[in-house]
């Protein structure tokens, strides 16, 4: 076959090969996000962590809202609702 030029009879088997790469690409896909989340779960958990810590050494600033876990939190909360938003489409 030239290059440029296509062959028709061709057409069934470049769709099959196309579908199943479309099947592995989209399988690749959920297996990454799904990953993902669970890295932001276990983020989430180790800073809430690591705010205990620091807490209990005295290392952290004390506002009267604990400002700084609330920001952390509305973070990963966000972050949480792209990774949402973006598997849902």
């Amino acid at each position: 076959m030239e290059s440029g030029k296509f062959d028709p009879r061709n057409s069934g088997e470049l769709l099959k090969h196309m579908d199943k790469q479309n099947e592995v690409l989209m399988e690749a896909y959920r297996s990454m996000l799904h990953e993902m989340q669970k890295l932001q779960v276990e983020e989430e958990m180790l800073m809430r962590k690591l705010y205990e810590v620091m807490s209990v050494h005295g290392l952290t600033k004390q506002n009267g809202d604990n400002s700084i876990a609330s920001e952390n939190f509305a973070v990963a909360e966000q972050n949480n609702n792209e990774v949402n938003t973006a598997h849902e489409e």
